[in-house]
């Protein structure tokens, strides 16, 4: 497993330690993680009900893993978005730095600890079945976002390629 180092604290000064910068950095460690074990990722992928996960990843298997950035205490404390995405996880972890309060975090979900170099699976995220046409629309949404994202550069720049998947038909 790799091993994270503390990521600077949010709080201070400094373009290295804002929650921005915190959060990038445990993103970057948080796709490295799931690449070393088959997992094909991608940062903030918009679901069907609005909101934006901050990473999604396809397994080998096709199953679903949402993972959540908690970047600080007030983060987690003042965001309670995570809820809204296990209706499109298979897998669901928060991901935060080592010296993050994990006393915060619910025991029940997986959890990741990373810095911008790499992470560390802490506790795997229990497996939550998607009905099949659930898992069909998100993967078919995983799969367009990222061709899309790997087409943007040989566009021109007033192509007009959307960055967001067309909305879909929620009900599934």
């Amino acid at each position: 497993m790799n091993r994270v180092a503390p990521l600077p604290d949010p709080a201070a000064s400094g373009s290295e330690g804002s929650r921005p910068q915190v959060t990038a950095d445990i993103g970057r460690g948080v796709i490295r993680l799931l690449a070393d074990l088959g997992i094909a990722a991608l940062p903030e992928l918009p679901l069907a009900n609005g909101r934006r996960v901050d990473v999604i990843g396809l397994g080998r298997d096709g199953g679903i893993h949402v993972v959540e950035i908690k970047s600080s205490r007030a983060d987690f404390m003042t965001d309670c978005k995570w809820p809204d995405y296990l209706e499109f996880a298979e897998r669901f972890y928060f991901a935060v730095a080592v010296d993050f309060p994990l006393d915060l975090l619910p025991e029940d979900e997986g959890l990741i600890l990373a810095d911008r170099y790499g992470a560390e699976l802490v506790r795997p995220a229990r497996h939550r079945p998607l009905a099949a046409a659930r898992r069909k629309a998100v993967t078919l949404r995983f799969a367009r976002l990222a061709a899309q994202r790997l087409a943007l550069p040989l566009l021109a720049p007033d192509a007009g390629l959307p960055l967001q998947p067309e909305p879909e038909d929620p009900s599934p």
